[in-house]
């Protein structure tokens, strides 16, 4: 009984703590999404740059003005809805510094800048976009590998390295889509921005339920286990009496 005690007191625990874990994934999901929607505002500049984090930070709809550096962009693997091919992560050049832009999504075909249709910003460029946090080290079981300039994610502080760049915010910025082309059969505008996934997987609840309903199961098969328990007690004398009839008659 002591171990059923301490498994069902243990799965309560559980279902209480995704409870918690619940609470928390629906104000995060409520405060992203006040951010995304909210109008585009400055990001945060070089004198905070040292406090910028995901909690305060991630996907806050953003506004910047600089000048691309587009002879040090770096192309990272992607996997989109229009497919798999390259994020084009292009350096910005602000009066407060440097900051990475992630122009948008080509195909495989789109990779070389003389392939694109579309021509490149040229001069001041205003920029609107979600603000992003860096994704050090690379993807899952692949690693970036700046030698061979081969790229999983978008580690920030990697790129700038490899690119020669000083002065980068430590974060990026996922550009919104550009306007539809006028013409209806114009030429596909790479790269294509504003593919920018918001998801928070929210399984908490299930994940409540089952921790709860195993405490009522550890419960009822302890409430058996005792119940019969009880009743062999209570049986015990009197069958040790009927399995014995001789015992009364020499007494």
């Amino acid at each position: 009984m002591v171990c059923a005690a301490l498994a069902f007191a243990g799965f309560v625990a559980l279902g209480n703590w995704q409870v918690e874990r619940r609470a928390w994934k629906l104000d995060l999901i409520a405060r992203v999404e006040q951010r995304v929607h909210a109008p585009a505002a400055a990001p945060p500049g070089r004198s905070q740059w040292p406090a910028v984090n995901a909690a305060a930070d991630e996907y806050r709809h953003v506004r910047i003005a600089g000048t691309f550096l587009h002879d040090k962009e770096t192309l990272v693997q992607a996997s989109t809805r229009l497919g798999a091919g390259f994020w084009v992560l292009t350096p910005l050049r602000t009066a407060d510094g440097v900051v990475l832009v992630n122009r948008g999504f080509v195909p495989p075909e789109a990779r070389a800048r003389s392939a694109r249709a579309t021509g490149e910003p040229a001069g001041e460029t205003t920029v609107t976009g979600l603000l992003r946090l860096t994704e050090p080290k690379g993807g899952f079981l692949r690693r970036n590998d700046p030698a061979a300039d081969r790229w999983f994610s978008r580690d920030v502080q990697a790129i700038a390295a490899a690119r020669g760049l000083a002065d980068v915010a430590p974060y990026f910025i996922d550009a919104e889509a550009a306007a539809a082309p006028a013409a209806a059969n114009a030429p596909p505008a790479w790269p294509a921005g504003g593919l920018t996934v918001i998801a928070f997987p929210n399984s908490h609840l299930v994940y409540a339920l089952t921790w709860y309903g195993l405490a009522l199961m550890v419960a009822a098969a302890a409430w058996f286990v005792w119940r019969d328990d009880r009743r062999r007690g209570e049986n015990g004398p009197h069958a040790a009496a009927r399995s014995r009839p001789d015992a009364a008659r020499r007494d």
